[in-house]
């Protein structure tokens, strides 16, 4: 296994590492500065986006663009303009909230959720946003909203609230886009720290969470069982995302600042992309929003 710096660009918040297998293209984000980045499997050919509003996701489109969960609702990035436009916004009224992590299913919906920017109230929820662009609100109670993704399968959705200590297993209905049978599917066992943020699931049906200000990736198994753990070089990893040409290199987002004075600080590296390769796994691929 060998972990290195794929790109500094010293993000505040780095976030939402997204491999897109048609474009062989990786995506991040700065979510405190709104800034959407893209590179190369190897990190050349830097191109980025500012957008007008903190970003917590984004997700491409099957025709082209992307849409971003800004502060103050989904929008519309035209990668070509630069034009960001207002889709919807599922939380107008909640002012000390934010729009955070989300993911594409296998059926092209966009599962996203809220936070409490203070990080301390249960304010945020989780939405589904259909193509026909309707919002469907799936859980509330949340405080962060963070790594949304799936079971090889489809059947299962995985899901966390940073600060509950526990990542949560759903029964995930593909036909309808509903969830239920809510259970905890591992908790956290971080000496200072037990916050879950950012998750992808491999092929072999494990997931991979970046357990921020632990500065510890670790995979569980199927059964939520810790198969291992990889200590990064920084404290403030963010989230995780298989990618490559064959999907086997893993991909960390980290951030260099953290978004309040009780977090911890980092080395010189936060900020940073790293590329941790020879794990001897592959990841699975990215699905497009169908709207």
């Amino acid at each position: 296994m060998k972990i290195e710096v794929l790109v500094d660009v010293k993000t505040t918040l780095g976030e939402g590492p997204l491999w897109d297998v048609q474009e062989q293209r990786l995506y991040w984000i700065d979510s405190a500065d709104g800034r959407v980045f893209r590179a190369t499997a190897q990190g050349d050919e830097i191109r980025a986006w500012q957008v007008p509003q903190k970003i917590g996701s984004m997700a491409l489109r099957k025709n082209g663009g992307a849409i971003v969960s800004l502060a103050r609702g989904i929008h519309a990035l035209d990668f070509e303009t630069g034009e960001v436009q207002l889709i919807t916004d599922p939380e107008p009224d909640l002012v000390n909230n934010r729009l955070n992590d989300g993911k594409v299913d296998a059926q092209g919906r966009f599962i996203f959720g809220s936070m409490d920017t203070l990080e301390e109230g249960p304010n945020g929820a989780l939405y589904r946003l259909d193509p026909d662009m309707t919002v469907h609100k799936l859980e509330d109670n949340i405080i962060v909203s963070n790594g949304p993704c799936w079971s090889p399968d489809g059947n299962t959705f995985y899901f966390s609230d940073t600060w509950c200590g526990d990542i949560w297993a759903y029964d995930y209905d593909q036909r309808t886009g509903a969830i239920s049978n809510k259970r905890v599917f591992t908790t956290l066992r971080g000496e200072h720290f037990k916050s879950s943020d950012g998750s992808t699931v491999d092929e072999e049906g494990c997931l991979w969470n970046a357990q921020v200000y632990e500065g510890n990736l670790v995979r569980y198994r199927p059964d939520g069982a810790i198969d291992r753990t990889i200590p990064m070089p920084v404290k403030n990893v963010t989230s995780v995302m298989f990618g490559g040409p064959d999907l086997d290199i893993l991909y960390v987002t980290c951030m260099s600042k953290p978004p309040l004075a009780r977090f911890p600080t980092d080395s010189v590296l936060g900020g940073s992309v790293f590329a941790i390769t020879g794990l001897g796994v592959r990841g699975l691929p990215e699905h497009r929003f169908a709207g």
